[in-house]
């Protein structure tokens, strides 16, 4: 059961290091030490299941995956403390508050205290820590030595003071936050600081009762056993509070693809008729879904204006009263505004293939009221669906229409 908890959040942990890895890319040493922290605890996390501790045990040192663990965790506390240092701002601004002046400073300090922290780590580890033969659990099967307690010890202090640091800092902006997602998720974020506070206590009093009143191993175990239970649900908090804030973010960057998915249709004929009208050459839909080489609000916002441009350009070669013959051909359609459009656009191609440009342009398509470019992407996303629907033939149909349109007396 501990070790199917063990991978569980071992797997969770890795999860948000892959869903926030884009962090790396960008200038940010807020983001990069928030993902830091988290591959850290991660790469701690996994060596802490059994596989990973089988294989370490393969390399002909006695307990080397301890003293790994004991460096993952170290290198990921000290991203937590400088994620926590860069959550106000620069450094080089004056008058700050005091506990934010303090974190500023344990955070710096933290890059000397870790390098002294981890060199005297090793030195214990291979001093006064008994390892004559391997254990299956550090700290059971060594309970009771002062060599372990004095090396845990030192560890523990990296914890001990991040999780203090943490669990004020986030509790006290929750308390602060504007949005209510944002709360919560500092909120479980500052909990799980203040239950790692506990869990390291306990682990250190252990230790230390261990050493000064010999326990029997039933006893250290279903001591360590329940530390162990307490720190994978404080994970799983952790990961849970760090979520929720970038739900948001995530359900917004779904809504970003899936117009793009819809637009791609009208996007991609429009900017094949009129090669130019985009930076590159348009490619198939999952292809250019799978790009990365822009950002996905702003592949957005450049379809949007090629399509708007390569619009202009078919008024040289839309017919007079094509849109009057489109929104006639419409009117009985569920969606009808896009629907004319759509087959505007479509007619208008059409005649663009085999129809040169005309010396004066139609009439520009109908006035709609954007508030912003997302809901101009919105309204393109409905004319691209109708658009889809309309074939060769109705787009034929409509231009004969609009023939016998100028035919009559003018509308």
């Amino acid at each position: 059961m501990f070790d199917y908890l063990k991978y569980l959040t071992a797997a969770v942990m890795t999860v948000i290091v892959i869903w926030r890895f884009p962090a790396v890319r960008y200038a940010d040493a807020h983001r990069r030490a928030l993902w830091g922290g988290y591959a850290g605890f991660a790469v701690a996390l996994w060596l802490y299941t059994p596989a990973a501790m089988h294989a370490a045990n393969r390399i002909p040192v006695v307990d080397l995956s301890a003293l790994l663990r004991h460096f993952a965790s170290t290198a990921a506390i000290m991203a937590a403390l400088t994620y926590v240092a860069t959550s106000y701002g620069r450094s080089s601004e004056s008058a700050v508050p005091r506990h934010v002046a303090v974190s500023r400073w344990i955070a710096r300090a933290s890059y000397a205290a870790g390098a002294v922290g981890i060199a005297l780590l090793t030195v214990l580890f291979f001093t006064v820590v008994d390892r004559t033969t391997p254990s299956q659990n550090f700290l059971i099967d060594h309970a009771g030595q002062w060599g372990v307690a004095v090396y845990m010890t030192v560890f523990y202090f990296f914890p001990l003071v991040t999780t203090a640091v943490c669990g004020y800092q986030w509790t006290r902006a929750a308390r602060q936050a504007e949005s209510t997602s944002m709360r919560i998720g500092l909120r479980l974020m500052g909990i799980s600081m203040w239950m790692g506070l506990t869990h390291t206590l306990a682990r250190i009093t252990i230790l230390w009762v261990a050493v000064a009143f010999p326990l029997s191993r039933s006893t250290v175990q279903l001591l360590i056993d329940a530390t162990v239970i307490w720190m994978n649900l404080l994970f799983l908090i952790v990961a849970v509070g760090a979520s929720i804030p970038t739900t948001r973010a995530a359900v917004a960057r779904w809504k970003t693809w899936r117009t793009l998915y819809t637009m791609h249709p009208l996007w991609f004929d429009l900017v094949k008729a009129f090669p130019g009208t985009s930076l590159y050459p348009p490619g198939r839909r999952l292809a250019e879904l799978r790009h990365i080489r822009v950002p996905i609000d702003v592949r957005l916002d450049r379809w949007t204006q090629d399509i708007a441009d390569a619009c202009e350009k078919l008024r040289y070669y839309a017919p007079q009263d094509l849109m009057f013959a489109a929104e006639d051909t419409t009117a009985s359609h569920s969606d009808p505004e896009p629907a004319a459009e759509a087959y505007w656009i479509r007619a208008a191609l059409l005649s663009a293939e085999s129809t040169p440009a005309s010396a004066c342009a139609t009439a520009p398509l109908r006035e709609k009221p954007f508030v912003d470019s997302y809901s101009e992407a919105l309204w393109l996303a409905r004319v691209s669906t109708a658009y889809s629907c309309v074939t060769r033939d109705q787009a034929r149909e409509l231009l004969l229409n609009v023939g016998r349109l100028e035919s009559e007396p003018h509308r």
